[in-house]
């Protein structure tokens, strides 16, 4: 029996999903969504709007964290005045970040009231659900898709299945009751936020706003349900959509569902912004989804924002904690310079850094790191190897590996990345 050739195997990658290109302006920055443009981190304060100064910093922290949008809840109007305060204040600590306005129920009188508010915001969320009812949901979605073509804004139409249109969902309900095969509850519910997202959509345009300034979302919070209703959303339409697992949850469950959800559809191509909404740890920064949101992205090859840090889990062979110490400071310090380093360095958040424990794959995950060290396992030799690309550099021995190493990292990302920046614009 003849064998037959083995094919190549090629690595996995995301689809690449068609949708059109939008724009989120502030001043000179211009943040595309969709079309070619990569899938942007957006984030969303916690703080009361009426508090500007403290909205203000925050957003800045979410900012330099790595959110390349931000929202803020504008829902009274004393919220509403507080908008043009946070925005200069922002402009005056150099934070060009597009802000997001969230509304809800008053968005119409609020955008018309305070126009200051309207001008300084980049982009509009809003909720079909929760514009109003009867003959005001018309008139008062119509209101605000006039604000947002008057200050030439973007919006989002944002479906939300905690606050769904009553109205729709029962006339979706009555039109299934009369099916010879009535689908179940859950797939009504698919379809009416399906529905609600896509009408709202085809309603602003028939007003006169341009589709390439409408982003939808269908958020929901079950990982499953996520999936479902935006593979049926993206086969209806091609405007840009915004990703999000909607009360995430805190801590792990919180990361873990929603890097489950929003992996398999930024695989698919499916989604062009993203938020992960945790609930913080008592304590804990609200940066940390931006964290995570980042750190989606980057693990499935999409973007890169920091450098990473390859580091074994340990076993018993690595009794020692120096290994996970180190991969501790190092991680901790790589992300602690890279808002400096985008500047400084560009490329060195492509880095690749490895931090391992023993000789069994010490070495070899070294060598494909750009730099890494195998520290000494339990019986094993007091020497730690250096490999600096793909190839061994020196050994490093004694007391003060992990400073040594260290600075090693710091003279590798100087030498590369400085003279890299160097040739550019000489």
């Amino acid at each position: 029996m003849s064998e037959q050739p083995c094919l190549p195997i090629e690595a996995a990658a995301p689809k690449a999903r068609r949708s059109r290109q939008a724009r989120t302006v502030w001043g000179s920055r211009v943040v595309t969504v969709g079309g070619d443009a990569p899938v942007r981190v957006q984030s969303m304060t916690n703080t009361d709007t009426v508090d500007a100064i403290g909205t203000a910093i925050q957003v800045k922290e979410l900012a330099i964290a790595g959110s390349e949008m931000v929202r803020i809840t504008v829902n009274t109007p004393e919220a509403a005045a507080q908008v043009p305060f946070i925005r200069e204040q922002l402009d005056r600590m150099g934070i060009d970040v597009p802000l997001i306005g969230d509304f809800h129920y008053n968005g119409h009188r609020l955008l018309t009231d305070y126009p200051d508010c309207a001008q300084a915001l980049s982009k509009y969320r809003i909720n079909p659900g929760n514009v109003g009812k009867g003959d005001k949901h018309d008139r008062q979605f119509g209101q605000m898709i006039e604000a947002a073509m008057r200050w030439n804004k973007s919006v989002r139409i944002g479906v939300n299945w905690g606050s769904l249109d009553q109205e729709l969902l029962a006339s979706l309900m009555d039109t299934n009751s009369a099916r010879a095969q009535p689908w179940d509850a859950k797939a009504v519910m698919y379809e009416a936020l399906i529905t609600s997202a896509i009408e709202s959509a085809k309603r602003a345009e028939g007003m006169g706003m341009d589709g390439s300034q409408i982003i939808l979302s269908c958020k929901v919070s079950g990982v499953q349900d996520l999936v479902s209703v935006y593979r049926e959303l993206a086969k209806r339409c091609d405007y840009a959509l915004h990703l999000g697992l909607t009360e995430a949850g805190m801590g792990t469950k919180g990361t873990v569902a929603s890097a489950v959800a929003l992996g398999i559809l930024l695989q698919e191509g499916i989604g062009d912004t993203i938020r992960v909404s945790l609930t913080p740890q008592p304590g804990e920064s609200r940066t940390q989804e931006v964290v995570i949101a980042s750190e989606i992205l980057q693990s499935l090859g999409l973007r890169s924002f920091v450098p990473s840090v390859t580091a074994c889990p340990g076993c018993g062979r690595t009794t020692s904690t120096t290994f996970q110490e180190l991969a501790k400071q190092i991680d901790d310090y790589l992300r602690a310079q890279m808002p400096v380093w985008r500047k400084k360095y560009p490329g060195v958040e492509k880095m690749k850094v490895a931090v391992m424990g023993c000789i069994v794959n010490g070495p070899g995950e070294s060598k494909h790191a750009d730099i890494g060290i195998s520290l000494p396992g339990t019986g094993e030799a007091p020497a730690a190897p250096v490999y600096i690309d793909g190839e061994k550099a020196l050994t490093l021995r004694g007391e003060n590996i992990a400073t040594e190493f260290h600075q090693l990292v710091e003279n590798y990302i100087e030498q590369r990345f400085g003279r890299q920046q160097a040739a550019e614009t000489a």
